[in-house]
């Protein structure tokens, strides 16, 4: 697999950055997909993303000063509208149209700053995944955010198969075997899969005093995967045997849980061997109580977050050094692909359609003849 050259999907929404970051007082400089950016609001507080080089000499206008709504290049002065055309060129009456920079459409959802690097026609913001942010008020979340040095691929590969939670993050978060020993159900979205699994006789985790009684639970999990790379992910606790109650599926929503949490994470690809992920992780906000507050919850739970994604920034990065020695030698697949390769077939058909000129930049279901049928991924992928 040569991920150094594979083309990126353009067509999608990208994770830039948190809300917060960015200011009508000083512009800021982001890399998606290979391109710079430069970020800044406007006086009114809406957002502008344009490409981050001046038309003149092509220094970075992120190293410029914000005027009003315009932005100045400190090189040689040339101001530019939140349009990208030049306005202003010292010592110069006469601005050539051609002096214009190119802008992208932005947008802002679940605390996150999102940026479309296709085509502006497509640019609809109902493609936005899904994801909550800090003002949602049934979650308690804190955040954080992790570069690697690797391509965004691979942490969408981690991302999308949850089995190796019970081999990298045995420790940090007390993920058993019960995350590998039983096949999720599977099912394809229009831009993305939904994955849907219990995991039964896991410890209680966080250890809250609340649940001191058991020592073990069945997790109801269940979580989308959605271009170009937004993982959304609910987790509900319940009692010992609840899974083999509920057969094994979706449990009724009038079982009492013992606790809820909710994960948004976003790979964003800077360039084709960097990548930077963002992530919120929080309890929901029924289970704020005098005893421990949810906002200690949601802290306790960011901090065992924060270890274990640096676990798979360790292992994806020494990943990607061996593709990078030969990448030549193919990846087995096993039955616990088959998220990954229904995922990588969904982003596929969107980049070969976008590269072909098609208007559409949703995923029509996939033809059964195109994936063989989905009850066969486990013997298409294995082999048998």
């Amino acid at each position: 697999m040569n991920l150094k050259h594979k083309p990126f999907l353009k067509d999608a929404w990208y994770v830039t950055g948190w809300s917060a970051e960015f200011s009508n007082e000083k512009p800021k400089a982001q890399r998606i997909i290979g391109e710079p950016l430069v970020l800044f609001r406007r006086k009114d507080g809406t957002l502008v993303a344009m490409a981050d080089r001046c038309v003149h000499r092509q220094a970075p206008l992120s190293m410029g000063r914000i005027e009003g709504d315009d932005i100045r290049c400190m090189y040689h002065g040339l101001r530019f509208n939140t349009d990208g055309q030049c306005v202003e060129i010292p010592g110069q009456d006469k601005i050539p149209t051609r002096a214009c920079i190119k802008t992208y459409p932005v947008a802002e959802k679940g605390s996150w700053v999102w940026v479309w690097m296709g085509n502006p026609d497509n640019a609809d913001t109902n493609l936005i995944p899904p994801v909550r942010g800090f003002d949602d008020p049934n979650w308690v979340l804190k955040s954080g955010q992790l570069d690697y040095q690797s391509p965004h691929h691979l942490i969408n590969d981690n991302l999308l198969d949850l089995s190796h939670l019970a081999y990298v993050h045995a420790d940090s978060f007390g993920a058993t075997a019960g995350w590998s020993s039983r096949p999720p159900q599977t099912k394809l979205l229009e831009r993305g899969v939904q994955v849907d699994r219990w995991v039964e006789g896991a410890p209680p985790v966080p250890p809250l005093p609340s649940l001191a009684q058991y020592q073990s639970v069945d997790l109801w999990v269940t979580y989308q995967f959605l271009v170009p790379g937004v993982f959304i992910m609910y987790t509900a606790m319940y009692p010992s045997g609840t899974a083999e109650v509920s057969e094994h599926s979706e449990p009724d929503q009038r079982l009492p849980k013992l606790f809820s949490n909710f994960t948004s994470q976003a790979a964003t690809p800077m360039e084709q061997d960097s990548s930077r992920t963002f992530f919120t992780w929080g309890p929901g906000a029924e289970f704020d109580s005098i005893e421990i507050p949810a906002e200690a919850v949601a802290q306790q739970m960011i901090d065992v977050a924060t270890v274990a994604f640096a676990e798979d920034k360790d292992i994806i990065e020494a990943q990607w050094k061996n593709l990078t020695v030969d990448s030549s030698q193919p990846m087995m697949p096993t039955a616990a692909d088959k998220s990954v390769t229904l995922y990588q077939r969904i982003e596929e058909r969107l980049l070969q359609a976008e590269i072909s000129g098609s208007e559409t930049v949703t995923s029509e279901p996939i033809p059964t003849e195109d994936i063989i049928n989905i009850e066969q991924m486990n013997d298409e992928l294995t082999g048998s």
